[in-house]
């Protein structure tokens, strides 16, 4: 704390190679925030009570596989299953999908079951009653609610694509949830039913089913019995965690922590570079007024914590200022059309774990890139540091 004001003046000293040096580690630092905002997000956030309960069950082989309909009495009867709904992913396009807003999922599902099975989506008792005993009734998320305009009563239109079969619906619930992923929910007899008009193959097939069970204890055991159960049939299953589940969108493009943890180790090296470049000029051009500072009396200790410290300050700026910019990037993520796939994106933000780390992460790269250079400039004798020409 001696020679904080000679640090915080040296630091910007030279204005313009400052601000270039903060502003490129404030960009790397932002990746480097948002990629490891994702990480947690994805791979490190705790289930909440209602999802350690949950569990999905779909084909082995693909999510785009169905599996039969009858395999929902076999499942309803393995020990510790408290419930189940079919989940059957729709598609199809409302309006425009040209415009992001109308990307959203919806689904097929049985509605006195799915409101078991989805404790946590909480609306009035008379909306619930209407989404169970209207043929065409559907319900979304407030967020989608208020992303698009419904109101009670209004009428949706979707479109199918793989599934052939054009659905009029009328909105008769709006839910609240945590995760505010913005979706849409339909009665499964209702799409059965057209599927039938239409004499389509599908009507007998599912793409997979939302099980709950008794306790988190039974979870493991259930998804055990219910792929053993299915195992040598022509459509055996796999049964997973709900967090699995939306990890599997994300393995299409490979191995998504791999990937994470490579792009991370390669911003790091970047800044790495940066400020180790910044401060070797830095020091170089400052050799003599380090002899100086020695024939005033200044140790050798003292003018290393003086350069490192200067370092640690820009570092510091430069930290700051991208775990600024990482929170509005997620902010930007959270409410991408990609955050309505995988509700773990859907709250995706800068953590005080999250933002301690980068700017712990900036600090340390701060200290590291300037610690060779600095330790130079101490040990240099006075003589060869007023005779150093630049």
């Amino acid at each position: 704390m001696r020679y904080l004001s000679l640090i915080l003046k040296n630091s910007l000293r030279n204005r313009r190679r400052s601000i270039l040096t903060i502003g490129s580690i404030a960009v790397s630092l932002c990746i480097l925030g948002v990629l490891m905002a994702m990480y947690q997000a994805l791979f490190l956030g705790d289930p909440t009570p209602a999802q350690a309960l949950r569990l999905i069950t779909r084909h082995r082989v693909s999510l785009t596989q169905p599996v039969p309909i009858s395999y929902r009495a076999k499942i309803a009867r393995i020990p510790g299953v408290k419930d189940l709904s079919v989940w059957q992913w729709f598609g199809g396009v409302y309006k425009d999908n040209r415009d992001p807003k109308n990307m959203f999922p919806r689904f097929a599902a049985e509605p006195a079951h799915l409101l078991n099975v989805m404790p946590e989506y909480q609306m009035p008792d008379d909306q619930k009653l209407a989404f169970q005993r209207e043929r065409t009734g559907c319900i979304v998320s407030r967020t989608l609610a208020n992303q698009l305009n419904f109101k009670l009563g209004d009428r949706i239109t979707l479109v199918g694509d793989f599934l052939p079969v054009t659905l009029d619906l009328k909105l008769v619930g709006i839910y609240d949830e945590p995760d505010r992923v913005p979706e849409l929910y339909f009665s499964y007899e209702y799409l059965k039913e057209s599927l039938l008009s239409a004499k389509n193959s599908q009507m007998d097939l599912v793409g997979a089913f939302l099980v709950q069970a008794e306790s988190a204890a039974d979870v493991p055991h259930i998804a055990t019995a219910i792929d053993h159960e299915f195992e040598s049939s022509p459509f055996p299953t796999k049964s997973e965690s709900e967090k699995a589940f939306q990890l599997s969108f994300a393995s299409f493009i490979g191995n998504l922590k791999l990937f994470i943890m490579a792009i991370c180790g390669a911003v790091t090296f970047t800044i790495l570079l940066v400020s180790g470049n910044t401060i070797s000029m830095s020091v170089r051009e400052r050799i003599r007024e380090v002899g100086i500072l020695k024939t005033l009396g200044f140790s050798p200790r003292a003018i290393l914590g003086i350069i490192l410290g200067e370092a640690a300050v820009i570092s510091l700026i430069g930290g700051l200022l991208g775990s600024l910019l990482a929170s509005g990037m997620c902010s930007m993520i959270s409410h991408s059309p990609a955050a309505n796939f995988m509700s773990g994106l859907s709250s995706l933000g800068i953590t005080p774990v999250v933002g301690a780390l980068s700017l712990g992460v900036a600090l340390l790269i701060g200290l590291a890139s300037s610690f060779v250079p600095a330790w130079g400039a101490s040990r240099t004798t006075i003589l060869d540091a007023l005779r150093y020409a630049g």
